[in-house]
């Protein structure tokens, strides 16, 4: 294959990957507000929020090992397209919390198709440049985050709810189309399948497990604050809907840059369980103080510590995941480990919305924080038995040498 034809297939696919993402976060500054405008409460709003995340619970797995089977992955990738575009749709025509619960749940089984944009994109490098690959495309996702979130508050506040939704149906249907027009090689369809018993194998990895557990913790945080009901909280204290915007650049820009510095400065600094100790603690510190707080500037503080700090956690969780996993079943264990956090997306929101009716939306606040403090807990204890493996290692291969 021709240079110039690599590069526009890479380009192509990144572009369909921004189109995926950037219409599903064109609403969620807005979203929680938009259905309390429709007269929902807050645990409906929490059930529709963990509707996303348990649709990625049910599905990403199975299409992993779907698409594995029939040894194809762009089938998937315009079916996660046509879902998104339909979502999307739903949102625009109707008011209806009955069908926008069905709406969101239509995102979750797009978001769940991600498994195949990760598997395909790759095959487009070499063998020593996947990681480059990995990162290109993580970057695009959060760029279409941010980008999609950035502009949602003042969208609503000249045009009204319904504007980012006709805006996010324009840029699915034309995912839809650039979708058909991506590459996929023929090349090595005759591989084994996934086998079951190896899916299992993987999948009780204790450290796959652990990082798993943490990665529950980590999403239901940032799926129940700044993906939830931190809009909800900034309204209340007198922010316009148009200024949730700042709300999004204070977290999102943070959340970004933390990316790098983890890798680059903090990893080498601390080390990784150390790292991650230090993120989980800031995390649920910063969360704990949202209830707290009563103005525009000290809450937008509060977003740039909490963006950050959470920015430390992903990346972190994500290179711990696969670590100790063989390489030959690295895609397995990451399709297993996508499937496992998803039920932070859903469990988070949901009880968060629970605790919001009940109690007051502080209470929501408080639950997760008090999530973060637990991980950072069961850090300390792994860390110490992780440190006390690898002592043991080096002590066993000196006595061996």
């Amino acid at each position: 294959m021709s240079t110039l034809r690599s590069n526009r297939n890479k380009y192509l696919f990144i572009v369909v990957s921004f189109l995926l993402w950037f219409p599903q976060f064109l609403y969620v500054p807005i979203f929680s507000p938009y259905m309390e405008s429709l007269g929902g409460k807050y645990t409906f709003i929490g059930i529709v929020l963990s509707s996303y995340g348990i649709m990625q619970l049910l599905c990403r797995l199975p299409i992993g090992i779907f698409s594995d089977v029939k040894k194809v992955r762009k089938p998937f990738i315009i079916f996660g397209m046509l879902v998104s575009m339909v979502s999307c749709g739903i949102f625009l025509f109707t008011d209806s919390l009955g069908w926008i619960l069905a709406a969101r749940a239509l995102a979750g089984i797009s978001a769940a198709t991600w498994v195949a944009f990760t598997v395909l994109y790759p095959s487009y490098f070499a063998d020593h440049e996947v990681h480059r690959a990995m990162g290109s495309i993580s970057f695009i996702v959060v760029l279409a985050q941010f980008l999609g979130m950035s502009f949602s508050g003042s969208i609503v506040s000249e045009w009204g709810w319904k504007a980012p939704f006709w805006l996010a149906v324009s840029f699915s249907i034309l995912g839809v189309i650039l979708s058909l027009f991506i590459f996929e090689s023929k090349e090595g369809i005759e591989r084994e399948p996934l086998k079951v018993k190896e899916l299992a194998t993987v999948i009780k990895e204790p450290s796959l497990l652990k990082v798993a557990l943490l990665s529950i913790l980590a999403h239901s945080i940032i799926f129940s604050t700044m993906f939830g009901f931190t809009s909800n909280y900034a309204l209340q204290i007198g922010f316009t809907k148009s200024e949730l915007t700042w709300i999004v650049f204070a977290f999102m820009i943070p959340h970004a840059i933390a990316t790098l510095f983890m890798g680059r400065v903090l990893v080498p600094l601390l080390g990784e369980w150390n790292a991650l100790k230090t993120a989980f603690f800031l995390a649920s510190v910063f969360t704990l103080l949202i209830p707290f707080v009563q103005s525009k500037g000290l809450l937008l503080t509060v977003q740039i510590f909490s963006g950050f700090s959470l920015g430390l956690i992903f990346p972190l969780l994500l290179g711990l995941a696969i670590e100790k996993i063989a390489p030959e079943k690295r895609a397995t264990a990451m399709g297993a480990y996508q499937a496992i956090y998803a039920v932070g997306i859903f469990a988070g929101p949901f009880f968060t919305g629970i605790f919001n009716s009940l109690i007051g939306i502080s209470a929501g606040f408080c639950f997760v924080g008090v999530l973060g403090l637990l991980a950072t807990l069961l850090i300390i204890i792994w860390g110490k038995d992780h440190a006390e493996l690898a002592e043991k290692s080096v002590k066993t291969s000196k006595a061996g040498a």
